[in-house]
């Protein structure tokens, strides 16, 4: 008996903070402006670490509120009133489990418009290769983190998206993301969509059964290892789901590294000239972060119990030459931006607008896919590739 009464005092008491908060967040709409405390509210929303303390404070202890990486009872309850925190409840999960493990910035606060990433820095010359070290830490070694906003500060933000600027140009997020994508996609009897990779030798940190014979640091022609696989494995989720895809298998940065974008690009145009139905062209790399001491790191998420490699969506831009459409490729990104966090939270990380123009003037229809990084495995990145294509699969669909 006493147990049952326990229990509805528990329930009491949290059915009355629960209206109390919802009360307080009515009240400063009212008093901020709806506008800008929607605003405000998103960005907390998608803080893991506030959403956590948010929860420790309505619900004391959480500790048996997390079972495989996703909440129970009560956590799963509150966060359940919000379409917002709903969308969290991964990554809220994950760091109540271990709070030590904040999502980091993938960015300094503050700075000029035109950033750099720390472990990432902003490269000019799209032929300047990343020097890499000879991978010799075991994958538990390497240091994840998980690359997602813990503010707004620093990003241009509309809709739950955000783009981190590298460059000087100016735009309006709130009004790409409302435009309308424009490519005619067709439907599939001819090719809709061409696979290919600048730099198709990018390979990742050898684990388990993933080894291979490197051509140089982090890189082989191994097309099992590298960066092919990756685009099949994303072949065959968007044929699964009725698309046509060409992919292109060239390596185009071996032997030589230098030069890979002019060739890269030459080979795209002759695909478009050959298949004028292609609409979409995804280069497909992954990324390589190096802190300064050296440290090794990889973007790292968890998806339905799964550990998965994150994905960012990389768009050139004008400063690096004549490229008048680049909104509407950066439209497109934020479509397909906006499913990921719809679909898989804490799969992307912000999109990234760079100086180079990586080829994408020649259709709109044009991204550059970073799939985790160097010090990813093989399988991490093609989990974080397979959502990526489901995703992105159900954007596509509706250009048809």
């Amino acid at each position: 008996m006493k147990g049952k009464r326990i229990f509805w005092v528990r329930v009491l008491r949290r059915g009355t903070a629960l209206f109390m908060a919802t009360v307080a967040v009515w009240l400063l709409l009212m008093a901020a402006g709806l506008g800008a405390a929607a605003d405000a509210f998103a960005a907390l929303g998608e803080r893991a670490d506030f959403v956590s303390a948010l929860l420790r404070a309505e619900l004391g202890s959480t500790s048996g509120d997390v079972t495989n990486g996703e909440l129970d009872g009560w956590g799963r309850m509150v966060l359940g009133q919000s379409a917002l925190l709903r969308g969290n409840a991964a990554a809220v999960a994950a760091h109540l489990e271990n709070p030590g493990t904040v999502p980091t910035v993938d960015q300094p606060a503050g700075g000029s418009s035109a950033q750099s990433d720390p472990l990432n820095p902003l490269k000019e010359d799209p032929d300047e290769e990343v020097p890499l070290p000879a991978v010799t830490a075991a994958p538990d070694d390497i240091v994840p983190r998980t690359l997602i906003p813990t503010s707004a500060e620093g990003y241009s933000y509309a809709d739950g998206v955000y783009i981190f600027n590298r460059t000087d140009l100016d735009f309006d997020p709130a009004a790409l993301s409302a435009a309308a994508v424009d490519l005619g996609l067709g439907d599939s009897s001819s090719p809709q969509i061409l696979i290919m990779h600048t730099h198709a030798t990018e390979a990742y940190t050898p684990s388990g059964t993933d080894v291979y014979t490197p051509t140089d640091n982090s890189r082989t022609l191994d097309r099992e290892q590298n960066m092919v696989r990756i685009g099949e494995e994303m072949k065959a989720v968007f044929e699964s789901m009725g698309l046509s895809v060409l992919h292109d298998e060239t390596p185009y940065d071996y032997p030589a590294y230098k030069g890979a974008y002019t060739r890269s690009g030459d080979g795209v145009q002759k695909y478009l000239e050959q298949y004028p139905s292609i609409k979409i062209v995804l280069d497909v790399h992954r990324d390589a972060l190096i802190g300064a001491d050296g440290t090794v790191y990889k973007t790292m998420t968890k998806i339905d119990g799964t550990d998965v490699a994150q994905v960012e969506l990389v768009l050139g831009s004008p400063q690096g030459g004549d490229y008048p459409d680049w909104q509407k490729n950066l439209t497109l990104a934020m479509k397909l931006q906006k499913s990921m966090n719809t679909l898989y939270p804490t799969l992307a990380r912000p999109i990234s607008i760079s100086s180079p123009v990586y080829n994408q003037n020649l259709t709109t229809g044009s991204l550059l896919v970073e799939v985790g990084s160097h010090g990813n495995t093989l399988q991490e990145s093609i989990a974080g590739a397979r959502l990526f294509a489901r995703a992105a699969g159900q954007v596509l669909l509706g250009l048809e």
